[in-house]
């Protein structure tokens, strides 16, 4: 029997959205991956140096797919529910977590890491992931793009406003390329894709947004009841909800 719409949206309302695990949206929505790969390639880098932080690190699961860390392995996270995920995930294998006011400094000496690794950074600080890194090291990302998801947020919340396109534009890969050389990092690679995002029920789409919280910021279901409703019906119609995810791939070295 197929689920109702109230049935979908109080499942997706209740789930829990603690750590950066989407296992939940299995066979629910999809997401295209990036071409270069940056759960290995973030593999190899830790496997290759002696020291190594990873910054917003959630619940510690995209770290946790390392098979192998430095001898100095620490990670960074904000968020007190991912802090104690993290802990627990990656405590047994020697990583020592922080947890961190949100957008502090680093609590770190002035080059102390030969790798600084982040997965979608929220807020990137340059100055101080150059601080933190030895002359010759290297920040190794994948940071979220411009635009991404701007389907779901049109459809929420209207066209882009210019604030919204101004966010959108600190994230494009020539703003942080920029960024990253006035902190004094060479950009070794960056890489710009545009990837597919399919949502198969509201479901999916309620979950995702609590999750995802900057995506539509004042999210909540009571107030979009009205447009989750018209987006079901749309998705039963159509199958599906098409958007797209931006992501940017940096690789860059510190000068000196």
């Amino acid at each position: 029997m197929t689920a109702t719409f109230e049935e979908l949206v109080a499942q997706a309302d209740s789930a829990s959205v603690d750590g950066w695990d989407f296992s939940w949206l299995d066979g629910r929505a999809t997401e295209q991956r990036p071409s270069w790969g940056y759960q290995q390639l973030m593999s190899n880098r830790l496997a290759s140096v002696a020291a190594a932080v990873d910054l917003q690190t959630g619940g510690g699961e995209v770290l946790a797919g390392a098979p192998k860390f430095p001898p100095t392995m620490a990670a960074v996270e904000s968020w007190p529910p991912n802090a104690a995920l993290a802990t627990h995930r990656l405590h047994p294998r020697g990583v020592v977590v922080v947890a961190t006011p949100t957008e502090s400094e680093l609590p770190f000496s002035n080059e102390a890491f030969d790798l600084v690794t982040s997965r979608h950074p929220n807020t990137v600080w340059w100055n101080e992931i150059a601080r933190v890194l030895r002359p010759g090291g290297t920040y190794l990302a994948q940071h979220i793009g411009p635009a991404t998801a701007s389907e779901l947020v049109e459809f929420f919340v209207g066209p882009a406003t210019d604030s919204q396109r101004q966010a959108w534009a600190r994230r494009h890969p020539d703003h942080e390329r920029a960024q990253a050389e006035a902190a004094g990092l060479h950009i070794v690679d960056m890489r710009h894709e545009r990837l597919r995002q399919e949502f198969f029920d509201i479901g999916a789409v309620v979950y995702f947004l609590r999750k995802v919280i900057w995506t539509v910021p004042d999210f909540t279901v009571e107030r979009y009841r009205d447009r989750l409703r018209e987006l079901h019906e749309r998705i039963q119609a159509e199958g599906r909800f098409v958007a797209h995810a931006a992501r940017v791939l940096v690789d860059a070295r510190k000068l000196g």
